[in-house]
């Protein structure tokens, strides 16, 4: 991809991650995560988003509490618009999730990139969302 002029601020990014992004980003880097390559703060349009898997057209955004405010809903919104008329999905889980279930925010992860393939009709956020806690830990060279 062409330099954005994104770019440097997207370095930044990278090297001043939150906790929350740091964590997931242990669970999919290197490919840890079904095979599937991510990247980590990736200028897309006007935007920076927080993992981006390319091969399955998904994106990965982790919000803070400040997500919950209604300027940043509608901002949220209309990033994801633009974003999904490049062709990608877009995931949004909460710092919170991330800390307390990482396993169950994963496989939500691993299922849309398996959707992405055609393996499924659509990503079911709603049967995400209600899944119980798993019951065993996932592998641990995550």
């Amino acid at each position: 991809m062409a330099h954005s002029i994104l770019t440097p601020r997207a370095r930044e990014l990278r090297t001043h991650d939150t906790r929350a992004e740091a964590r997931l980003w242990q669970a999919l880097r290197n490919r840890n995560l079904g095979g599937w390559k991510w990247k980590r703060q990736v200028p897309r349009g006007p935007y920076i988003v927080d993992f981006l898997c390319v091969e399955a057209g998904l994106i990965v955004e982790v919000d803070g509490a400040t997500h919950n405010e209604d300027h940043e809903i509608d901002y949220d919104e209309r990033r994801t618009a633009y974003l999904n008329t490049l062709g990608l999905k877009v995931l949004r889980v909460t710092n919170t999730g991330v800390f307390e279930d990482t396993n169950s925010i994963c496989l939500w992860i691993l299922e849309a990139c398996e959707l992405s393939r055609g393996l499924g009709a659509a990503i079911d956020m709603k049967r995400a969302a209600d899944a119980a806690p798993l019951t065993q830990p996932l592998p641990t060279s995550w």
